[in-house]
């Protein structure tokens, strides 16, 4: 090694002043890239440096590896550092040159832009909450992703139920989370936190692994409603349902009443639509029945109460869970579910408001 430790320590310290100074005056990802590639590249200072040590005693080796490593590992910290803040500066700049305001119709349209407007979906959840909210509902939500107990288990399900058959579910590896099959999971959540009398609404999307055709998907909307109080019967189930369908159509409709089953009702009804697409005389979205199934419904099982801390020898109520998708269908004559989620702003601009 023709050079003593010192100057070589020196000269190390010499390398980063001037990366430092040299940093200073960067201004985009690619010069910061450049100038580390500079001084620690395979052609870099400090790498010729490394290999000139093949005569160095042993302490020298030590000593000059440890003062490159620390300054090597300095620039790279420095180097990551503006790059972050170059990235950072670079998005701002791209949000602020490139901002729309979409509340200002004006504004889109000078940009040469277009509106495709709302979802219908999101239209329709909007005006029934609305409609609940005006009745005195609170609007809640809950999570996708759930658990066994909200699920399942409190909605009177137990592990060896012959109704976890009928939701084909998406399970996670532990097999004790999922995505949620029904948003009956935020009936279970309010009760949580509420004491009676309580009534509310909880929409959202679910999750059910099956197979799709013109009136199932596998990612689909619900709406979920709970009243609880003294005194609920059938006809308070009734009164609000009626009440919402015709809010929703702006007309009666009409509507059967038939028994069905649902663990966490008792006694349980399924209210049907006739079907407002082919006007009862069948097509593939009632499967040729004249009927849709919209509004799955009951009396709250008192199991379900209890699990919601309810004092089932003073309070009772009614639940029901909307299908929204099937809703929309109705209401715009839509003969294929795969339309409301394929992403085609051609198909959603039909329904915008500009």
């Amino acid at each position: 090694m023709s050079e003593n430790l010192q100057t070589v320590i020196a000269k190390i310290s010499k390398i980063f002043d001037q990366f430092v100074l040299d940093l200073k005056s960067m201004n985009s990802k690619a010069q910061v890239l450049d100038l580390k590639s500079k001084y620690i590249g395979k052609d870099g200072p400090l790498t010729i440096i490394m290999k000139g040590l093949k005569d160095a005693t042993p302490e020298e080796k030590r000593e000059i590896g440890k003062k490159s490593n620390e300054c090597k590992d300095q620039i790279e910290k420095m180097s990551k550092s503006l790059l972050e803040e170059l990235e950072h500066k670079e998005i701002n700049r791209s949000l602020e040159e490139n901002w729309i305001d979409i509340s200002d119709r004006d504004s889109i349209r000078a940009k040469g832009l277009c509106s495709s407007g709302y979802h219908p979906i999101t239209t329709i959840q909007r005006e029934i909450e609305d409609i609940f909210i005006s009745m005195g509902f609170e609007v809640l939500d809950g999570p996708y992703l759930e658990d066994d107990y909200h699920n399942f288990e409190a909605l009177n399900i137990p592990k060896d139920h012959p109704a976890r058959d009928m939701q084909d579910t998406f399970w996670f590896k532990d097999m004790a989370h999922l995505l949620r099959t029904h948003t009956s999971t935020i009936q279970v959540r309010g009760m949580e936190n509420r004491t009676p009398p309580f009534k509310f609404v909880g929409p959202g999307k679910v999750f059910r692994c099956e197979r799709t055709d013109a009136s199932h998907e596998f990612v689909f909307h619900q709406i979920e409603g709970m009243m609880v109080d003294k005194n609920i019967s059938v006809a308070n189930l009734m009164y609000f349902s009626k009440l919402l369908l015709s809010e929703v159509f702006k007309k009666e409709v009409e509507i059967r009443l038939r028994p069905g089953f649902f663990p966490f009702v008792e006694p349980g009804f399924e209210i049907d639509i006739r079907c407002l697409i082919c006007a009862g005389k069948g097509c593939p979205v009632c499967k040729h029945s004249g009927w849709v199934e919209l509004l799955p419904c009951g009396l709250v099982h008192p199991n379900v109460l209890k699990y919601g801390k309810v004092d089932t020898s003073i309070y009772n109520g009614f639940a029901f869970g909307l299908g929204l998708d099937r809703l929309v269908m109705m209401k715009y004559a839509i003969d294929d579910i795969r339309l409301l989620h394929a992403g085609d702003l051609r198909f959603v601009s039909q329904f915008a408001s500009i």
